[in-house]
């Protein structure tokens, strides 16, 4: 058994049993990995996967079980090179994270800035994506860190440590009826369309509840993933913008009204999260410290150490988080 064999099997079935779309993201031929697989199978002697032809169809039971252990084993093959990353150049490696368009556009710029500048031997990658798109990436070991409000609960192999609270503000044209309103409720903002998040992005779901514990039918008219394009679409007049307050800038959107509605919907806490067994070099303890500086380093080992979500619960019970 080798560990190319294991990946290769692992990657199978990370691309949907497609061996071409595997060999080409392994920089292999097709026909290399087949008979890799097969050679496996063989010293197994157990059916990985089901087959039609020259087809691979479906994951076997045991080849389900065989490939959840060939992806723990090649998640600690990778924690060997970090170690030994750590202790040649603790300066030098790769940070990876899959984030949401909010958090790239709005928040993490000057963190990158300041952790570029301080480690310029850090290459760094940026993922886009959905909140559950996010989470599995780091679920698989794909990327370092999950940054999201929405999913990450999803993944229990996932250590997931708050950030940050935020809340909500409508955004309006200048003059709009909305702004002469003394006290902004539901009701009131419900009587126009509305411009958001797609369900499942940037804490939507709270705004949902919030409308439906107060009995009413918001009529959304327009959602985006990304708060750049709810913006622009109030502009053209489509209906009113509910977004992240930290989306809006006096500067750069002084064509809009921001109202705050921060008393209108229970705020939602934006989580940082890593894959469980994952070793963590200095430098991603240093990044995670400058994204939220109450999760020091001692924090984060303790809580990497626990082994299950209650006990993580227990650890971070009465955090202060910092709000915006």
């Amino acid at each position: 058994m080798k560990l190319q064999q294991l990946r290769y099997i692992w990657e199978v079935a990370r691309h949907d049993l497609n061996v071409s779309a595997t060999a080409e993201w392994l920089y292999t031929s097709q026909p290399g990995v087949s008979k890799q697989i097969r050679m496996l199978e063989d010293e197994l002697a157990v059916q990985i996967f089901l087959r039609s032809g020259k087809q691979l169809t479906a994951v076997t039971a045991a080849g389900a079980a065989i490939i959840t252990l060939a992806g723990k084993i090649l998640g600690e093959v990778e924690n060997i090179k970090r170690l030994a990353k750590e202790h040649s150049d603790q300066r030098r490696g790769s940070l990876s994270i899959a984030t949401t368009h909010t958090q790239a556009r709005y928040v993490l710029p000057p963190i990158i800035k300041t952790f570029a500048a301080k480690y310029p031997e850090v290459s760094l990658h940026m993922h886009q994506g959905s909140p559950l798109q996010i989470a599995e990436l780091a679920s698989k070991h794909n990327v370092d860190f999950a940054i999201a409000t929405e999913a990450l609960e999803l993944f229990d192999n996932l250590v997931m440590l708050p950030c940050y609270r935020w809340n909500r503000s409508i955004i309006v044209p200048p003059g709009h009826p909305l702004t002469q309103v003394g006290t902004l409720t539901l009701e009131a903002v419900a009587a126009y369309p509305l411009v958001t998040y797609v369900f499942g992005f940037t804490g939507r779901s709270q705004l949902d509840e919030a409308f439906r514990e107060r009995g009413l039918t918001p009529r959304v008219v327009f959602t985006a993933t990304d708060a750049d394009v709810i913006k622009t679409y109030v502009r053209l007049g489509i209906g009113i913008g509910i977004v992240a307050t930290l989306a809006y800038s006096k500067t750069e959107d002084s064509d809009l009204v921001a109202l705050d509605a921060g008393h209108l919907f229970a705020s939602s806490v934006t989580k940082i999260g890593f894959s469980r067994n994952t070793l963590l070099r200095g430098y991603m303890y240093d990044f995670i410290s400058a994204f939220a500086p109450h999760l020091t380093r001692d924090l984060v080992e303790q809580a990497a150490s626990l082994p299950n979500k209650e006990a993580l619960d227990d650890l971070l019970r009465g955090l202060e988080l910092p709000s915006y």
